[in-house]
C-alpha cells in the first residue's frame, strides 16, 4: 500500500505542515471528529477534522516528490498518482468546498490538474462524510511536485466556523 505524502491530513497537529493560502473569516479551525463517525475509526482512523469560517479559506501542500525519496526515472515512468479528500456540511448551514491538485515539473509548471469547485453542500440535513477521489495516469514524463489545495466557506456569511469541514486528505504515488 502506498503511503500518504501529506502531512498533518486531519489536524492532529493543528495547523502544522500546511500553507494557509486563504484564512478568512474567523480563519482555519480544527475540531474534534464525534466518536460515533465513521471516520473515527476504521483502517485510517481520524479523531479531528478542519474547520472553514464565513470567508473563503483554503490550505496547501506542495509536496517534493525526489524529496519524499522517488528517482526522477521512476517519476519519468508516470506512476499512478492518486489524491483523495473528504468533506462534510453542516446540518444547519449550506457550504461551498472545493479541491484543487496540480501535477507539477521540475520548474513548477503545470502538468496536469484536478480541480472540484464550488460544490454546493446544501442545508440538506446530510451531514454524511463525502469522498473526493481522482488518479492522474498518463501525464508525460518529468513530474516532480504535486500541489494539494482545498478549502472552502459556509453560503450564509454565519459568523464562526459553519463552513466545510475537510479531513483524510492523502497523495499516494504508486510505483
Amino acid at each position: 500500500m502506498a503511503r500518504n505524502l501529506l502531512r498533518n491530513p486531519s489536524g492532529d497537529e493543528g495547523l502544522e505542515s500546511w500553507e494557509l493560502t486563504e484564512n478568512g473569516g474567523r480563519e482555519w479551525c480544527v475540531e474534534d471528529m464525534a466518536p460515533d463517525s465513521p471516520l473515527y475509526g476504521g483502517d485510517s482512523p481520524t479523531s479531528h477534522y478542519f474547520a472553514t469560517s464565513f470567508l473563503l479559506c483554503l490550505k496547501k501542500q506542495v509536496v517534493d516528490l525526489v524529496a519524499e525519496g522517488f528517482s526522477p526515472d521512476q517519476l519519468d515512468a508516470q506512476p499512478a498518482v492518486t489524491v483523495e479528500d473528504w468533506f462534510s456540511g453542516r446540518p444547519d448551514c449550506g457550504s461551498v468546498y472545493q479541491l484543487n491538485v496540480y501535477l507539477l515539473n521540475e520548474n513548477r509548471e503545470m502538468m496536469d490538474n484536478f480541480s472540484q469547485d464550488g460544490l454546493l453542500d446544501p442545508q440538506s440535513g446530510d451531514v454524511s462524510w463525502k469522498k473526493v477521489s481522482h488518479t492522474f495516469l498518463g501525464y508525460g514524463p518529468g513530474l516532480r511536485f504535486v500541489s494539494f489545495e482545498h478549502g472552502g466557506k459556509d453560503s450564509q456569511f454565519w459568523d464562526g466556523w459553519y463552513g466545510v469541514r475537510v479531513t483524510r486528505s492523502s497523495v499516494t504515488v504508486e510505483i
